[in-house]
């Protein structure tokens, strides 16, 4: 895996545009207090987001090959973060809502308890340095 972040220059302020091996890219920023010009993500909201990306593309794998009727997944995360530096992540806590038919309880649980323990390396290298809690809604699809 690869990944290159440009500064965008002093006319930019703490704009930097990241470039992965994939091929995508995108904007990160600081806030306006730190110099920034809060034209993209901070660094730790990408963090934070891929974190939260890579467990729910777990969820939806498992669900989708123990052939469960899934149409949907979105997972809100909370995180606190230490008040001093570095301000790492204490506490990050994932609130999954799952759409779909016919969904259990045990086996929407099941997913996220693999996704948590077994296949999402960001929330288990986040979870190295932050106390990681999670639950979930199911939503039934009509």
């Amino acid at each position: 895996m690869e990944c290159t972040v440009r500064w965008m220059g002093n006319d930019a302020g703490m704009s930097f545009v990241a470039e992965t091996g994939s091929g995508h890219a995108v904007v990160m920023d600081g806030a306006p207090e730190a110099g920034g010009r809060n034209l993209g993500l901070r660094p730790m909201e990408m963090v934070l987001a891929g974190t939260g990306g890579c467990s729910a593309f777990d969820v939806i794998l498992i669900l989708k090959k123990g052939r469960h009727a899934v149409s949907a997944c979105d997972v809100s995360l909370k995180a606190e973060r230490a008040e001093s530096d570095p301000k790492i992540f204490t506490h990050i806590h994932f609130h999954y809502r799952v759409k779909g038919k016919q969904l259990k309880a045990d086996v929407v649980a099941r997913a996220i308890e693999l996704s948590k323990t077994k296949y999402c390396s960001a929330s288990i290298m986040m979870a190295k340095t932050a106390e990681i809690t999670h639950d979930f809604e199911i939503i039934e699809e009509a």
